[in-house]
């Protein structure tokens, strides 16, 4: 692989189970032996942190620090391979090459980024600077849902774009603008990703009328599952149940991130 594939993780609404998408994708891709750091960019309302144990007292520096130029972007990193074995699922990723970078989760700090924003080519920099010093083989980038200005740019400078959608009216309506958007930015691999679909329905089905919808390859379809509510963002699912049809359908995605050249 020439370089680091930069992997945005979108959806248009909120509540589609975007971040912890992420977290599994990226925890799967991890596990596969790839160097990958996982980046917040849902500032306004972060959350992927929780899912691999960080919270706010432990937190240290974050990527709110790195924007208003108040550290460099390495010394946000916080090294999930050396941290990882406070649970079940988390613990297969002891000694694993993955970084997290965090968002601040304090009031101040997130109102502050609302009131004044900050420069969405710092962030770009910080990205390439990830990408540089930690050599990585993927980036992932947990979007804000909807379009704003840092999502259009993690679109734009985005290898992989997963859009994660519920088979859901809504989500369909605000999945055509964001596939067109990421058409019209010329983004080389588009791969949807279906969520909380209801077991009842034929899964094959919800498949082929997404891809015929959006002409864009369906790498999963995963079930509404009360596993996954239940789990209650304690731990990345997929490693501490790898044989619920939920984590299978999940690894797929990781699969098909990994096959892209």
């Amino acid at each position: 692989m020439a370089g680091g594939k930069i992997v945005s993780i979108h959806s248009f609404r909120g509540g589609t189970g975007k971040s912890n998408t992420t977290a599994n994708v990226a925890s799967q891709i991890a596990l596969k032996g790839k160097r990958v750091g996982i980046v917040d960019t849902d500032i306004q309302s972060p959350g992927i942190h929780v899912l691999f144990g960080l919270d706010e007292t432990k937190m240290g520096r974050t990527l709110n620090d790195f924007l208003h130029g108040k550290c460099p972007i390495s010394e946000v990193a916080f090294n999930v391979g050396e941290k990882a074995a406070d649970s079940e699922g988390r613990a297969k990723l002891a000694g694993k090459e993955l970084w997290l970078f965090p968002s601040s989760i304090r009031g101040r700090e997130i109102s502050q980024i609302l009131r004044e924003g900050y420069d969405v080519n710092r962030l770009n920099e910080g990205f390439q600077t990830i990408l540089k010093e930690l050599k990585l083989d993927y980036l992932f980038i947990d979007t804000h849902p909807g379009l704003n200005e840092e999502t259009l740019l993690s679109i734009a400078i985005s290898d992989i774009l997963i859009i994660v959608l519920r088979p859901d009216n809504q989500d369909f309506q605000g999945t055509a603008v964001t596939v067109d958007i990421a058409r019209s930015l010329d983004v080389p691999h588009l791969i949807l990703m279906v969520n909380k679909a209801v077991p009842k329905y034929d899964f094959a089905d919800i498949q082929k009328q997404v891809e015929d919808k959006f002409h864009a390859p369906v790498a999963g379809v995963l079930p509404l599952s009360f596993d996954i509510a239940d789990n209650a963002s304690r731990d990345i699912f997929s490693l501490r149940s790898p044989d619920h049809d939920w984590s299978k359908a999940l690894r797929g995605v990781a699969d098909a991130v990994a096959a892209v050249k």
